[in-house]
């Protein structure tokens, strides 16, 4: 028996539910598919899928023999591209997520400069706030806000995360009065929301000396998407407590004015930096860790290591 290639069979069927499916997207008869997933029941001792006219479905022993046979397939596939790596250089394809905020502050020049940098390597970017399990999902790498302590994930911090209260030259000539601890009840906000926040309170600290503070409870607007929130803050709605790697182009060219700078912004809101995660069962490809190097390069030229 191929066995490899009966676990590359067993995995098409379970991820298409269907042996006639899976032979059809592996250019195979479904009787081929059904012979090779017996004879490797038969190897285990075990049925991996329960099979009826009407569906395949996996087993308790068919699933938890699918986590580790996409393991072995992805390290295998892996394995061969840092083969030709070293007689090729890097290449082959990269899929990353990220949070929506990341591509216009950041991701896109990033995506297009590493492109340019390693022209044999394509990249998939998908962009969302979903927290993504990378396992199941298939990405080689995320790029997350904060704090990442889930087992079998490697996290490198790239860049910082800070936070800084901000506000445009529009909303300071309008609303005069200064922007203190004492005095943030008498100014409009925008805020972001997000499920694992605490709206409640949030804190500043300088000197050692840390102030809590409560939340606006009525804020000129609040929104769960980054872009709208930024660009109403652009627009003198309100004060905004934005990431520097978002805010920075701005504070540089004069549409935002950072207040209370020296004070540290509610640091533990979503961690105090960015960091790049991947699964610690997959030893980071050098596409991977090119990326990675890139990214922290392109933040510290930023500013935001």
């Amino acid at each position: 028996m191929d066995k490899l290639g009966a676990i590359n069979m067993f995995v098409a069927t379970a991820d298409h539910g269907s042996f006639s499916r899976a032979a059809e997207q592996l250019g195979k008869t479904p009787s081929a598919l059904t012979k090779a997933v017996s004879h490797l029941e038969d190897d285990l001792g075990v049925l991996l899928f329960e099979r009826s006219t009407r569906r395949t479905v996996l087993t308790e022993a068919g699933r938890v023999y699918l986590e580790t046979a996409r393991q072995v397939l992805q390290r295998l596939q892996d394995v061969g591209e840092e083969v030709g790596q070293l007689q090729h250089g890097l290449h082959g394809s990269l899929r990353l997520t990220a949070p929506l905020a990341f591509g216009r502050a950041f991701l896109d020049e990033v995506c297009v400069g590493f492109l340019a940098e390693y022209p044999q390597i394509r990249l998939r970017v998908d962009l969302s706030d979903d927290f993504v399990d990378l396992v199941e999902s298939g990405y080689d790498l995320a790029l997350r806000e904060g704090r990442s302590d889930q087992p079998g994930m490697i996290a490198r911090a790239v860049g910082s995360n800070r936070l800084a209260l901000c506000a445009s030259p529009a909303y300071l000539a309008r609303n005069r009065t200064p922007v203190t601890p004492e005095t943030l009840d008498q100014h409009d906000w925008l805020l972001y929301y997000h499920a694992a926040l605490d709206r409640t309170w949030w804190w500043v600290e300088r000197d050692g000396q840390r102030l809590s503070l409560p939340r606006p409870p009525t804020p000129r607007m609040d929104s769960d998407n980054h872009d709208l929130l930024m660009a109403s803050a652009l627009a003198g709605v309100g004060l905004y407590h934005v990431p520097l790697w978002s805010a920075a182009p701005y504070l540089a060219d004069g549409r935002l004015v950072r207040l209370m700078a020296d004070y540290e912004i509610d640091p533990d809101a979503f961690g105090a930096q960015i960091l790049a995660v991947y699964p610690s069962h997959r030893r980071a490809t050098g596409k991977v860790l090119a990326f990675i190097d890139f990214l922290a390069g392109s933040l510290a030229e930023r500013g935001l290591a």
